[in-house]
């Protein structure tokens, strides 16, 4: 497939040259997975796919239902990055522009990210690739390990980079994923010159049945139910370490990438009774051996809350995504037990 002129108008687009997949917004069917779970409310707490860190490249052209190995980019080296990622605690992951997916010629972006299991230890780093091979000799002990200066030294090229924000628009994993991801991610990236460079959108976040779904590098945080208003106050809180007041709670927050399920939803439950926004400022201690539901929380101003999590059934069945079977749906709930002006609280 032959690469499109720059500026070219896809064909089809309406006058604004908006291409007809992004175009305005698409309504996903009734029986839609993300369309049941949204009239169930479900909680999404504690529902971020794990990852210690990320490592992002831009691949124009067509996706797979596996996108490393089911793309433009050579099937070898998408299972060799996609290994060495997830053998170290990572996650490997394709993005591209929102918009039309011709092939085109020209440097990968790649982004880096250490997620930190504290928010304040999160940082973002950017390079432009001619060759995306060149992603094989990152220092993987040193990017599991928050080591940056040894990272950007594994990197040629990389800098630091502004937060971004990542929408799942891959419908060949799930058709909620493109007729709600796409038109989203579009209609972000439009809103400025800034949200142009930072939203794009992404091969798989996992959490179909919470879309349009987005994680916003590099702190892991991932987001549930986005629409465009949403996205626009993620793009701007972010840009200052923090996530909107508006996203706070068990609607939208589906927790940081580096922890348990359990710890992403004890810190989620407290960053919403505490209204704490900033990214940074409050993290979830790992649980004591041999108990995975007891959770501390702690504040950088010294406040501690002791956190108490469940992971209940709801009684009912759900696909957890478009064509599959409905299984059994839980959601995690948490309920403080003691910790500074918070009564038991769940």
């Amino acid at each position: 497939m032959s690469a499109a002129a720059p500026g070219a108008v896809p064909e089809g687009a309406d006058d604004l040259g908006r291409h007809p997949a992004t175009a305005g917004h698409a309504q996903p069917a009734a029986d839609a997975c993300s369309v049941l779970w949204d009239g169930d409310g479900t909680s999404a707490f504690g529902t971020s796919a794990r990852a210690a860190f990320f490592v992002v490249l831009e691949q124009s052209g067509p996706w797979g239902r596996v996108a490393a190995v089911e793309s433009h980019l050579d099937p070898a080296l998408g299972a060799e990055l996609d290994g060495r990622c997830s053998g170290a605690g990572g996650r490997f992951m394709l993005i591209r522009r929102p918009g039309g997916h011709p092939d085109r010629d020209g440097p990968h972006r790649a982004l880096v990210a250490h997620a930190g299991h504290r928010g304040d230890e999160a940082w973002l780093l950017s390079a432009e690739l001619d060759h995306p091979g060149d992603l094989l000799s990152l220092d993987w002990t040193a990017l599991a390990s928050g080591r940056q200066r040894l990272v950007r030294a594994s990197l040629p090229g990389a800098e630091e980079a502004p937060p971004q924000l990542l929408i799942c628009t891959n419908g060949r994993r799930d058709v909620c994923c493109a007729v709600r991801g796409r038109p989203l991610a579009a209609a972000a990236a439009a809103l400025s010159r800034d949200a142009a460079e930072r939203v794009w959108e992404v091969s798989h976040t996992g959490g179909h049945r919470f879309a349009p779904t987005a994680v916003l590098l590099p702190w892991g945080q991932g987001f549930a139910r986005l629409d465009e208003t949403s996205a626009a106050w993620v793009l701007g809180a972010s840009g200052s370490g923090h996530i909107p007041q508006e996203l706070l709670g068990a609607a939208h927050d589906r927790g940081r990438a580096p922890l348990t399920p359990a710890a992403q939803c004890a810190e989620s439950h407290v960053r919403a009774l505490a209204g704490e926004t900033r990214l940074g400022a409050l993290w979830a201690r790992p649980p004591a051996p041999g108990d995975e539901t007891a959770i501390e929380v702690e504040h950088e101003d010294g406040r501690r809350w002791r956190v108490q999590v469940q992971r209940r059934p709801l009684g009912v069945t759900r696909p957890e995504s478009c064509g599959k079977s409905p299984v059994d749906v839980f959601e995690y709930v948490a309920a403080v037990v003691a910790g500074p002006d918070h009564p038991a609280t769940d």
